[in-house]
């Protein structure tokens, strides 16, 4: 395919069209200059011509982005590169011509922000590798991988198969445009900021380097974006393994790996994109299930969305309980979960039980709904004085009053 002549493809009004419709459904902060992508229609009607321009003549040059900092589980922090709603619609720009390009090129095992793929395919790709006899897992773990993508050897793969010059030239203007840190602007010599729009597929420009090399070593892996594992069937073979992909990646791609971070184990001892594995005797076999650093990240949300203290209405909570609920089920579908399921059912009941006991406030009304449920008047005016929300809302007599059915009705009833 020729690439020495993509500009004006990426300035189709076609093109510019879904770059902008993609980049208003996408929402996102504002950048540096303040502008929301509410605002963004009306700058392109009157500023759009300039910009193709700029882009046309190589005079584009993209603001710093904006640095926001997401604290990991871990208690580190990921940070996050914010661009300007017009470089975001100029990266997406960019990035729908190229994409198609790469896409021909980019490894079947690799599955991360890639068009029709998700996290998913790779866990059940990794589950039918452990089950066909490799059960020994080398999991390399990239340091702060888009904070420190050579930009050099970056470009210079880019350049392997992109041959338009306008199109080189604004792809490097986005690696070099700078970030700002509590208003203080900072070069960016090495590193694709995370959060751009086109950051994802130069992720894996880079990154196909890697999976090419394992391919010609013929071992079998799964890669989403940076999280990597490769499976092999003896402890000495993933030794071996380990540190020889380690020395290609540092020596030859220019990117750290996390030594502390990355290990030898077995499928069960691995946590792979929030799933972990564990060895079904019956089925013989190797299966997925939510990892227990998920279930308690899901159980540490359900306990917010679901605390008596948060001064917002049930219906409100009951809201952003089910949108939680159904994102996490809908995630971890393909694996087995019905136990922990069945565990988390109970405590999301719990959790109900005492936003509702709050919510009906003094003993005074907690008797009179009580009794409107069918609790005998003695035993209504027993519990509705009784002290300490635990030992209420895990009583018989709650549990009889606010029954599974009538958690349903109410939640439906609240929904919002």
């Amino acid at each position: 395919m020729d690439t020495s002549s993509l500009m004006e493809q990426i300035l189709s009004r076609d093109n510019l069209n879904a770059a902008y419709l993609q980049v208003v459904r996408n929402k996102g902060a504002a950048g540096v200059d303040g502008m929301t992508v509410e605002e963004l229609g009306a700058y392109l009607s009157e500023n759009g011509e300039n910009i193709k321009e700029q882009l046309r003549t190589r005079k584009y040059k993209p603001k710093p982005v904006r640095r926001v900092e997401i604290p990991k589980p871990d208690g580190g922090t990921r940070n996050l590169g914010v661009p300007t709603a017009v470089d975001r619609f100029v990266q997406q720009a960019v990035a729908q011509v190229l994409t198609p390009i790469f896409e021909e090129q980019f490894h079947d095992h690799s599955y991360g922000f890639r068009p029709k793929r998700c996290a998913q395919q790779a866990v059940l790709k990794a589950l039918e590798m452990m089950n066909d006899g490799h059960n020994w897992i080398v999991d390399i773990d990239l340091a702060k991988f888009f904070d420190t993508v050579d930009h050099d050897k970056l470009m210079t793969i880019f350049g392997r198969t992109i041959k338009d010059g306008d199109v080189i030239s604004v792809v490097r203007k986005i690696l070099v445009s700078g970030v700002m840190i509590d208003d203080e602007y900072e070069d960016t010599v090495v590193g694709t900021p995370q959060g751009g729009n086109i950051s994802p597929l130069l992720a894996n420009i880079m990154l196909n380097e890697l999976d090419k090399e394992l391919e010609a070593r013929r071992l079998d892996f799964v890669r989403y974006a940076d999280d990597l594992i490769i499976m092999v069937g003896s402890r000495q073979a993933a030794e071996r393994v380990m540190k020889s992909v380690a020395r290609f990646i540092e020596e030859k791609l220019g990117l750290k790996v996390n030594a502390e971070k990355s290990r030898v184990d077995k499928p069960k001892g691995i946590k792979y994109l929030g799933f972990g594995f564990y060895y079904d005797s019956f089925a013989k076999g190797y299966k997925a299930r939510p990892h227990p650093k998920a279930a308690a990240k899901f159980k540490a949300q359900m306990k917010k969305y679901t605390s008596r203290s948060w001064g917002v209405g049930n219906g409100y909570k009951i809201g952003k309980l089910n949108r939680l609920i159904r994102g996490w089920i809908n995630y971890f579908k393909i694996g087995s979960m019905k136990r922990l399921c069945a565990k988390m059912d109970g405590q999301i009941r719990y959790r109900l039980r005492m936003c509702i006991w709050k919510h009906w406030k003094t003993p005074k009304n907690r008797e009179k709904n009580l009794i409107k449920l069918g609790l005998p008047p003695n035993a209504a005016h027993g519990i509705s004085y009784a002290k300490g929300y635990a030992r209420v809302c895990r009583s018989w007599n709650l549990h009889i009053c606010i029954s599974k059915e009538r958690l349903v009705q109410h939640c439906q009833n609240n929904n919002e």
